[in-house]
């Protein structure tokens, strides 16, 4: 069974968590910056789009990259992904959604499908209309999660990540149109 890793501020949480997930707590390799800027201090943005659903304004995404980013082989570099809400949301719902569309990428056991979806509703606090989620992909370590800013807490799984970012990314997303606009500031870079 592979491993997750849930990590939020404070530790006790942290553990707690893990221990009611029945997952492992493990020593940390790298501590999660604890702010935004610190964690994407040498990224640009690189593009922008908003997600429209039945006429209904949900958010606008934000790419932030280094120079010479390549969409097709995201899951190999570090990132952020921001997302400016436009209405109210439940955290809970925010899970279920992404495991829903994480699902439309790669089949996922059942068993972890509910660790993730476990996760994420452990971490994404309800937002209102103009609250950000940073996520950030961490290659070879997974995602880290802030909200306005200041750090929420980190899914330590790799494979989570992939498929987490790849809502947005991949080329098997359900929003293909929302992606194209996403990497056009890519320039010249395959996609």
């Amino acid at each position: 069974m592979k491993r997750l890793v849930l990590r939020t501020r404070p530790a006790a949480l942290m553990l707690a968590l893990c221990s009611l997930a029945g997952l492992p707590a493990t020593a940390q390799t790298t501590a999660p910056e604890p702010t935004l800027s610190a964690a994407l201090r040498d990224k640009t943005p690189m593009g922008k789009a908003r997600l429209r659903y039945w006429g209904f304004d949900v958010y606008d995404a934000s790419l932030w990259a280094l120079p010479g980013f390549d969409a097709r082989q995201f899951e190999n570099q570090r990132f952020g992904l921001e997302l400016a809400y436009l209405r109210d949301f439940k955290g809970a719902d925010i899970a279920e959604r992404s495991i829903d569309e994480m699902q439309g990428l790669a089949t996922i056991e059942p068993a972890q499908a509910t660790r993730w979806t476990q996760a994420m509703s452990s971490l994404f606090p309800d937002v209102r209309r103009g609250d950000r989620i940073t996520g950030v992909h961490v290659p070879g370590s997974g995602a880290r999660f802030y909200l306005n800013g200041k750090l929420l807490g980190e899914v330590a799984d790799d494979a989570f990540s992939r498929l987490f970012f790849g809502i947005w990314l991949s080329p098997k997303t359900s929003q293909p149109r929302m992606r194209e606009t996403l990497i056009q500031g890519l320039g010249g870079t395959p996609r």
